[in-house]
């Protein structure tokens, strides 16, 4: 009898210990949080039911809808849309899948703005296999400063680190003051000071001056293909 109580007591230790221990890396199968993101500050910002909580240019959000826990753009969408929210010294984290051919980026400190690449700082997201193409005649190379993860204009990421169409990315974005880091599938692409850097693509970037703003998702059109987002989160430092 003592003996099946001790097998029974250390089954109940089993069970509490893999219940409260074990789903601490577990992500919700739907806003991708952790219980130990949780802890750390993390909170969703895309709940993986709606648009609650983001807003378009003009009211328009119609170039984006939500699929399976999934914020999707359209591979039409031109509209861009920020969250309500301003942010100044945060962590964003979030995953991201291409098509062949997707264009998009991810705005961190936007104006709610036509340009949020210049109203703000976008982090390019880009099917980089897609280049060099041609389109109505016209040879389309990349620039240093087009690859994804690139701080869009301005500091050309390291290449080699995104994964093919199809397949999941996970990216971070840390803004901490003046500091701006970016890693792509556990791997620093960016890391740099923006009070060091200047644009190179010709055009001002007022954007480098701000201390905070919205996060932003930036739709190009997409040379057809969509453009898929899920699990973002943040953590305000």
């Amino acid at each position: 009898m003592r003996w099946a109580h001790a097998v029974l007591a250390i089954s109940v230790v089993w069970v509490w210990t893999t219940a409260v221990l074990g789903a601490e890396g577990v992500a919700d199968p739907v806003t991708g949080l952790s219980a130990a993101e949780a802890r750390e500050g993390f909170v969703s910002i895309f709940d993986g039911k709606s648009l609650k909580g983001w807003v378009g240019l003009n009211g328009r959000t119609d170039s984006y809808y939500v699929k399976d826990g999934m914020l999707i753009c359209k591979d039409t969408g031109k509209d861009h849309i920020f969250t309500e929210k301003e942010y100044a010294n945060f962590v964003l984290r979030l995953e991201i899948r291409l098509d062949t051919g997707s264009n998009n980026g991810v705005g961190v400190r936007d104006r709610i703005s036509p340009q949020p690449h210049l109203e703000g700082n976008e982090i390019q997201v880009l099917d980089d296999s897609y280049f060099p193409c041609w389109k109505h005649g016209q040879k389309l190379e990349l620039k240093p400063y087009q690859y994804h993860g690139s701080l869009y204009g301005v500091v050309p990421a390291k290449r080699g680190h995104l994964k093919p169409p199809g397949q999941w990315n996970e990216e971070e974005i840390v803004c901490d003051h003046r500091h701006l880091k970016v890693t792509l599938n556990g791997v620093v692409i960016v890391d740099c000071n923006l009070d060091e850097v200047q644009p190179i693509d010709g055009h001002d970037h007022p954007g480098l001056k701000y201390e905070k703003g919205h996060i932003g998702l930036h739709a190009h059109g997409n040379y057809g293909a969509e453009v898929f987002f899920r699990n973002i989160r943040i953590k305000e430092l």
